[in-house]
């Protein structure tokens, strides 16, 4: 049985944002790496502490942990 290749996020050093394409759609930059780990989802940021602790402001995929 051959294994399936998972395609590899990448997410932006800037913002933590999980990116599709070569930047980042939020704040713009090609400062990408695939070098991250958690995963985070943010539907509301206005009411979740975690975005406020993490400055997020936009709703979106996000990553915890990026080096």
């Amino acid at each position: 049985m051959a294994s399936a290749k998972k395609k590899q996020h990448m997410v932006c050093r800037d913002c933590h944002r999980v990116v599709e394409g070569t930047s980042c759609s939020i704040c713009g930059t090609s400062n990408l790496t695939a070098d991250w780990t958690g995963y985070l989802v943010i539907i509301d940021p206005e009411h979740s502490e975690v975005a406020r602790r993490m400055n997020i402001t936009l709703p979106g995929r996000y990553a915890l942990k990026v080096r």
